[in-house]
């Protein structure tokens, strides 16, 4: 058996051609157009085209991308002190400060000075909570790509064990809670691993769900997987060619999951890249219309 392939990508485009139609029927109602800022400071490469890609997408969507750059050497008060001027101005609807932050920097300290009307990454605590309570004002991006890939491909989640594999504030934590509530791709009864589970691999055997976001290449090999289980794949890891590879042989992108072998045991996975990637800004971009909707 070869898993049917999760096309994130083409989900992700679908999400966006909707929001696109909400965004034009919003401004032609309203004469107010939607604006994400994303502010990156330094100049990490794989943060520049993260944020790059935001831009386009909200581009694409009808949205203003308010890119705010600022120097490596921008100190925490100089960060707080530009987030509350995009707290204040009332053009602005969404706000997402690109992680990692330079060093010396509190992420902590940042991402609760995003009002969290406009917390479009669903970092603030008062967010956090709504979630957990199951009445939220946004979804974590990541995790909401994930569970509407599972609504769009008609996969089943009611009663089935859901097993989350990584315990991280952005997509472990969240995943979890948002599988376990009442509602369409969720209703689940979810399990949680991470690096210290004793007997790990006893446990994701036992998902008809594994949803894998570990931060560790490959890290999901075929004897962790039951046959017939829909496998999710959320992490992007970059492989560096090995020392004797061929000159110009570039690096290469892999997800947590070891895909080659898991695929002949899963009966649906999804690809990294192409998978949950492109959903995350899909989502970015509904809670931006969502946060715009709600002024």
């Amino acid at each position: 058996m070869t898993a049917a392939i999760l096309d994130g990508k083409a989900v992700a485009m679908q999400i966006r051609a909707e929001i696109a139609e909400r965004v034009a029927t919003f401004r032609q109602r309203t004469g107010v157009t939607p604006c994400l800022a994303t502010i990156l400071v330094g100049e990490d490469p794989a943060s520049q085209v993260y944020v790059r890609n935001k831009g386009i997408a909200c581009e694409k969507a009808g949205m203003i991308g308010l890119h705010v750059e600022l120097p490596a050497t921008t100190t925490q008060a100089e960060l707080l002190a530009k987030i509350a001027e995009l707290n204040a101005d009332s053009t602005v609807h969404g706000i997402l400060c690109q992680l990692p932050l330079p060093k010396g920097l509190d992420e902590t300290a940042v991402l609760r000075a995003v009002r969290p009307s406009k917390d479009v990454d669903c970092f603030h605590p008062e967010n956090v909570g709504l979630l957990v309570q199951n009445r939220p004002r946004f979804l974590p991006c990541t995790p909401a790509g994930v569970q509407q890939l599972l609504i769009r491909e008609k996969i089943e989640t009611r009663g089935q064990h859901v097993v989350v594999v990584g315990r991280s504030d952005i997509v472990g934590k969240p995943m979890a809670m948002m599988m376990m509530q009442k509602g369409d791709g969720a209703d689940a009864t979810v399990s949680v691993v991470h690096s210290r589970t004793r007997n790990l691999p006893e446990i994701t055997r036992s998902a008809d769900i594994l949803i894998v976001a570990m931060g560790h290449a490959k890290f999901v090999t075929a004897d962790m997987v039951r046959a017939g289980a829909v496998v999710i794949d959320v992490g992007i890891n970059r492989v560096e060619p090995a020392p004797d590879a061929a000159p110009g042989t570039k690096v290469r992108l892999c997800g947590d999951v070891d895909f080659d072998v898991v695929k002949e045991i899963a009966s649906a996975i999804t690809p990294v890249p192409g998978g949950v990637g492109p959903l995350t800004i899909a989502m970015l971009l509904e809670n931006t219309m969502r946060a715009a909707e709600a002024m």
